[in-house]
């Protein structure tokens, strides 16, 4: 998670829901029908729970904004509102939770805490790679595109 922010700060977590069921099993058909049925539909008005967008979520506060972790795996979560945590910190675990078409993180900076009405923040990471060409090429300092598949060094 240190990533977003400066080595050494404390950061809190401002929401931390769990709980929301894993999906099946990835199937490519089932899932892009989910997929394009949800981005017709979802609508701000229409959701009295987030999570059927972000699955098992954490919300977290630093100086940088609100740091988001989506999609975790159901029962994972390691943290509660009101903790803090530091960088390197085991947060929760990839899951398969809410608008999710396969285990992944969903890791974003937002502006302000509501979703809805926030602008994202773009996001420097110290180190990664990036898998271009069948290999991974690692990354220092940089700015992931939204296409690159990363992983962390």
């Amino acid at each position: 998670m240190g990533a977003a922010g400066l080595r050494g700060h404390r950061w809190v977590v401002v929401q931390a829901q769990d709980g929301w069921p894993e999906r099946d099993p990835v199937h490519l058909a089932r899932d892009i029908d989910v997929m394009l049925k949800n981005a017709r539909a979802f609508n701000s008005n229409q959701l009295s729970d987030i999570r059927v967008l972000t699955g098992n979520y954490i919300m977290v506060e630093s100086q940088a904004g609100y740091v988001v972790y989506a999609h975790a795996q159901t029962g994972s979560i390691r943290v509660a509102a009101g903790d803090r945590v530091v960088t390197g910190q085991h947060l929760t675990n990839v899951g398969h939770s809410g608008n999710s078409t396969a285990p992944h993180l969903h890791f974003h900076i937002m502006d302000r805490p509501d979703p809805w009405k926030a602008q994202g923040i773009p996001c420097c990471f110290r180190d990664y790679e990036v898998f271009q060409d069948g290999n991974w090429r690692p990354v220092q300092n940089g700015i992931p595109k939204a296409s690159e598949r990363i992983r962390k060094l």
